[in-house]
């Protein structure tokens, strides 16, 4: 169970902003209306501070004896213009922990209390400086393993999510007022629109929706990343080829078969994506208990992938055991196969042999190899980035699927030439589930877009 804690808007708060550890310098920010007085109570300036707006000051750190602990560095935001929407100040330490564990406790001491988990984030949306989607975004640019995930991060974050689900909202808005007025109005000379009109409008709405809502499908991959697993024979090269695939030395490698006797696996970047690799053990009929546990594992890792690298000795001719796990591998989905060791000289003449479309690869020399990512990379993302951007949250998702489904209700009602009143119920349906990812419409959005379509004099 999850517990809710209700915090106060109204407190001063304090939370380390950098990682906890040693390192060249440390940040404790403090947030809040008090985030100034909190300052002035533990660091001692060379003169009184003018907290001049996004200003950097010396300052001393000190104990309760008025000792100097450290020299410090405490910069000025003021309200509305910080992180947070309130007055920060944020006081950059040496990287000591116990310099900024003493800075931490000397805050609280002040009348600031400890931040709870994303608390500077929720004071920003509170404040109205960030909508949702920003917010979500930025959890996920902290957490982001690859370059590409950092970029559509940060892209989210400056509200590229509700940048595009703007004009949809835009569009259903205008048809609620549309109705509302012509429901409020109906004995003055106010326009309403024909049934096929309104399923028009509806019709183009929906189209925009439902293709943001289908984005999640390439943004999840972003997101949340995907298993590869390699699998093969013993000795037909896997962990060079995992190797090769991380650009370093993570498997050990040997002429020996069956070195691998459990699971290795690494992360890497492929088309953006955040790819888990997992190195196998060697499929044959075991040689002992351990090996024979290793084996089990590489047919679960097979059957958790994504997608499967099934790596064949391609010098050494196919045998029917790799035949066997072909058909295997085919079974279970996207796969795709390495004829390893294309620079040897029994590869030519074995070339006849491999299952078709298989990949002349070299583990050894890296020839091959590009071809490899690109085709790994076609399987993971076969649409790649949606034209109008994607979304990559679950709770997005499921909002714009239901906004979805209250716009089909719509279209349904639209062409059954049910009442204004009744359709409008659809509407106001559709729209709570995009208010939700984007901030309310209020009642006075309506009223006056209602209004502004009237002529002047009117």
């Amino acid at each position: 169970m999850h517990s809710h804690v209700h915090y106060s808007v109204e407190d001063t708060i304090a939370a380390l902003s950098t990682p906890p550890g040693r390192s060249g310098l440390g940040v404790v920010r403090v947030s809040g209306a008090g985030a100034r007085a909190v300052a002035e109570a533990i660091l001692r300036f060379g003169a009184a501070p003018e907290w001049k707006p996004r200003t950097a000051a010396l300052a001393r750190l000190v104990d309760r004896d008025e000792a100097a602990v450290d020299d410090v560095v405490a910069t000025y935001f003021a309200a509305p213009k910080s992180y947070t929407g309130e007055d920060v100040v944020e006081i950059a330490c040496h990287g000591s922990p116990v310099i900024l564990r003493h800075c931490l406790e000397r805050a609280c001491e002040a009348g600031a209390r400890l931040a709870g988990p994303g608390e500077f984030t929720l004071r920003a949306y509170l404040r109205g400086r960030i909508d949702l989607p920003q917010a979500e975004a930025i959890r996920d640019l902290i957490e982001s393993t690859t370059l590409y995930q950092a970029r559509v991060a940060a892209r989210q974050a400056s509200g590229s999510v509700s940048r595009a689900l703007q004009p949809a909202k835009e569009k259903l808005l205008e048809l609620v007022a549309l109705l509302e007025a012509g429901i409020d109005f109906a004995e003055d000379d106010v326009d309403v629109a024909a049934a096929a009109e309104i399923a028009g409008r509806l019709g183009v709405v929906k189209e925009k929706v439902a293709a943001l809502a289908a984005s999640f499908a390439y943004g999840k991959l972003v997101h949340d990343g995907v298993a590869l697993a390699i699998v093969g024979r013993p000795n037909v090269g896997k962990s060079s080829l995992f190797n090769r695939l991380l650009e370093r030395d993570r498997a050990i490698v040997t002429d020996i078969p069956g070195t691998t006797r459990d699971l290795v696996s690494e992360t890497v970047a492929l088309c953006g994506i955040p790819v888990k690799l997992v190195d196998t053990a060697g499929i044959r009929a075991g040689q002992d208990r351990v090996e024979e546990l290793g084996i089990e594992r590489s047919y679960q890792a097979m059957a958790d992938a994504d997608v499967t690298v099934m790596v064949i000795d391609g010098a050494a001719g196919v045998e029917k055991a790799d035949m066997e796990l072909w058909e295997t591998v085919a079974r279970q989905g996207r796969h795709v196969v390495a004829a390893n060791k294309c620079d040897l000289e029994g590869f030519a003449r074995h070339a006849g042999e491999l299952p078709e479309g298989a990949l002349a690869v070299s583990a050894a020399t890296g020839a091959g190899m590009e071809a490899l990512r690109e085709r790994i990379g076609a399987m993971i993302a076969p649409g790649g980035e949606a034209e109008g951007g994607f979304i990559t949250s679950l709770r997005q998702e499921q909002l714009l699927r239901e906004s979805v489904e209250a716009l089909e209700q719509a279209l349904r009602a639209a062409e059954a030439g049910l009442p204004h009143e009744m359709l409008l119920l659809d509407l106001y349906a559709a729209l709570r589930p995009l208010d939700a990812i984007t901030g309310a419409t209020t009642a006075d959005d309506i009223l006056n877009r209602i209004f502004s379509t009237f002529c002047i004099g009117k």
